[in-house]
């Protein structure tokens, strides 16, 4: 039996399987669900197991187990190791969500017209991760593996993956390999594949301004003092100028652009712009003068303000001037920016632009640094040539706004090139109520990832 007839043969159940994993709320983020997320490492186990891979185990941490598996055949040929992850998101809010969000289903979209499997997870890690747990299977069942293979998958990364760097150090001889594929980015389209060159790098703060020990009365100090929410409110509109360029001194310094001729690719690739906004419902599309919008969010950084609050927020009326103001503040990153830099940057800049009537504190959560993929390596080329194969068509190289934090350290720890071949659309409601990933996109991946484990295997033996 071929690798391709096993996987025809086997689709259904794979499916099943899928969902018995979504139905498991492994929410990283909830300490309600610990006993949950431990739980889906278990049973990701069990089917790594059954899959035929070997030396599977949950390597505890601090937080959630890391589950690896390997099936060495040969240490004379190259060796693939696989990433993702199997925590998810919160499902919050409950009631925007059409099913239940732990009640996997499948329904047809205009984009899915095969249908969608929706539940959290399902294409943000579970379901794309997934995908190279079957097709492996289906390649060690037929005896038709070419190379050697091991997955490292982990539990935290919604979290921003605080035990994988001390894990993948502690850890760098078992996990030493050739090239790291991960799926958990996306594809332009069904007609249009793509493959992930570029990902940006994260720094999230929390912000608090400060203009008394204690809330006020509106009437007997309104207008003398210093209103912490209005205060925090123009510190952050001034964060950005009229045509949406970041105003912190230095924030550019490191940022490079790709050649024109990838940025051609980028701005050429079918863009249908209801579509885009359609999925999260917006109103309209803006951004930084003159660029397009797949420049916009994955070779342009950003500032964003993630939430907000102070004083009074109650039912009803209370006349106040709250004492303190809060927000969130996330950067995404691009290029040659550093993390550590940037947050010292926004800090600095932040607190300098505070009147003296306030007090700014600014605490830094989690972050990580930008990635860019090589395109001229036998990583890059073998990956290429399996999607033309499985597509019919050239992959379109993109830069992605979304964050991995880790596949920096891979490169900085393991020394080694990671390949982001994610199968998912960015309209698949990823963090987002209704989440789901296309029937097609789960099988298209599944045919495809055999084929890249033969090109990679051939050129490397080439090389």
């Amino acid at each position: 039996m071929t690798t391709q007839n096993y996987i025809d043969a086997n689709r259904e159940r794979y499916l099943e399987e899928l969902f018995r994993m979504l139905r498991i709320p492994s929410v990283s983020t909830d300490k309600k669900h610990d006993d949950d997320t431990h739980a889906c490492a278990v049973l990701l186990q069990t089917y790594m197991a059954k899959a035929g891979l070997e030396n599977v185990s949950l390597y505890p941490t601090d937080g959630h187990p890391i589950v690896y598996a390997d099936k060495m055949i040969d240490p004379a040929l190259p060796t693939i190791l696989v990433y993702g992850h199997y925590d998810v998101q919160p499902a919050a809010p409950l009631n925007e969500w059409k099913s239940g969000p732990f009640e996997p289903e499948i329904r047809k979209t205009d984009r899915h017209p095969d249908g969608a499997i929706f539940a959290r997870g399902a294409t943000d890690d579970k379901g794309q991760m997934f995908i190279h747990v079957k097709a492996v299977e289906a390649m060690i069942q037929t005896n038709t593996l070419p190379c050697n293979v091991k997955f490292m998958i982990e539990g935290e990364e919604e979290v921003g993956s605080p035990n994988l760097d001390p894990f993948i150090r502690k850890y760098k001889d078992m996990l030493a390999a050739d090239v790291i594929l991960v799926s958990d980015t996306s594809l332009i389209g069904k007609k249009v594949p793509s493959i992930t060159v570029g990902l940006r790098g994260l720094t999230y703060l929390d912000v608090k301004v400060t203009s008394a020990r204690a809330d006020m009365h509106s009437g007997l100090f309104g207008g003398a003092v210093a209103n912490p929410i209005n205060t925090l409110c123009e510190m952050i509109a001034s964060l950005k100028d009229e045509k949406k360029h970041i105003t912190i001194p230095g924030f550019y310094d490191d940022v490079h652009f790709p050649s024109e001729e990838e940025r051609d690719m980028m701005r050429n690739a079918p863009f249908d712009a209801e579509e885009y906004m359609d999925s999260p419902g917006v109103f309209g599309l803006e951004g930084e003068e003159g660029f397009h919008t797949y420049e916009r969010t994955g070779i342009l950084p950003t500032l964003d303000c993630n939430g907000i609050w102070g004083g009074f927020m109650e039912e009803g009326s209370k006349t106040i001037i709250p004492a303190v103001a809060n927000a969130k503040i996330s950067m995404r990153l691009v290029s040659k920016q550093n993390y550590h830099k940037i947050t010292d940057l926004f800090t600095a800049h932040f607190k300098s632009i505070a009147p003296d009537s306030v007090k700014v504190e600014v605490h830094p959560h989690h972050g990580g640094n930008p990635y860019v993929t090589p395109t001229d390596t036998p990583e890059y080329k073998a990956a290429s040539a399996a999607m033309e194969e499985a597509f019919g068509k050239v992959p379109v190289p993109m830069y992605e706004g979304g964050s991995i934090p880790i596949i920096a350290n891979f490169k900085e720890v393991l020394g080694i090139e990671s390949i982001l071949m994610g199968f998912g659309f960015d309209t698949d409601g990823l963090h987002s109520p209704n989440e789901h990933f296309g029937v097609w996109n789960f099988n298209k991946g599944i045919d495809t990832v055999p084929r890249f484990f033969a090109k990679y295997a051939e050129m490397k033996i080439q090389a």
